[in-house]
Formats: C-alpha cells, structure tokens, sequence
C-alpha cells in the first residue's frame, strides 16, 4: 500500500459532514466514477486532469448558474489522492475558493459497501473553515451522489 506524502492537518477546522446513500450502481462502477470519470457525472466535460493513484494530483472545474438568468460561475476544484483500496475505499483532498472550501484543504472519503445489486456509499467531507461552508456541502452533496448514482446507471445500459 502507498502512503500519501503528507496529510492535511484539518484539527482546528472541526466542521464536518456525513451523507449515506444507497446506490443503485455497483462499488466497481462507483470507484471507477471517482478516479477515472468525473467529467462524466460532475466535473464539466473536458476540465479533467486526473490519474487515479495515491499522492496523484488533479484539477478539474465546474460550472454552475445560481440564478436562472445569471451568469454561469466557473468552479475550479484541486485535490489529490490520500488513500484507494480499489472498489472500497477513496479519500482525497479538496480544494475550491470562495463558494466552496475558501481555499481549506479538506478531505473528503468516500466509503463503498456491497449491498444487494447496488452499494450503501458514505461520504464525509471533513475540515471546513467555516459553518457556511460545511452547511453549503452538507446540501449539496446528497444531490451530488444522486446525479452520480443517475448518470452511471445510464452509461451502464
């Protein structure tokens, strides 16, 4: 097993969340979406700079519209693996600026069981800065893993 370079220190940033959600897509599918698909669920298509490899670095961007008639807002996002056990286990880094993390390195680990045909995924996301910021992902997330469990049922027919 690889160990990461370094680890952030998130101990003065107690702001935490955890989502679980049944998944109606297998681990193999949902670790594959994690480190080598992300533009195919999350990340806007063409943005992604990703090897899915412990101490790997990646980039990649989002974009999103607040308001129906506003501009859409771009959303780069950086990070890199801390830990992959192959359709188990993924942990990495998280960084946006304002909107997002405010530049705090965060560490978001994404836990997969086997539950019937599908999976139970839990996500915590930990490390924020701020209340707002944690508050901001605890709502996004949950529709996040909706659209990835969404858009990987549809690949796979």
């Amino acid at each position: 097993m690889i160990n990461p370079i370094t680890v952030p220190d998130i101990s003065t940033r107690p702001f935490n969340l955890t989502v679980v959600r049944e998944m109606e897509t297998t681990p193999d599918v949902l670790y594959r979406a994690w480190t080598e698909q992300l533009d195919q669920w999350f990340a806007a298509p063409g943005s992604v700079l990703m090897k899915g490899e412990v101490n790997a670095v990646f980039f990649f961007e989002t974009v999103h519209r607040f308001e129906e008639h506003g501009k859409a807002e771009r959303h780069p996002h950086y990070g890199r693996f801390l830990r992959l056990e192959r359709d188990h286990l993924i942990e990495l880094t998280w960084v946006t600026g304002a909107k997002g993390t405010w530049g705090a390195e965060t560490i978001v680990t994404v836990e997969m069981a086997p539950n019937g045909k599908g999976t139970q995924l839990r996500l915590a996301h930990a490390g924020f800065p701020d209340k707002e910021s944690r508050d901001q992902h605890e709502h996004a997330w949950p529709f996040v893993l909706e659209q990835l469990d969404q858009r990987m049922k549809e690949l796979e027919k």
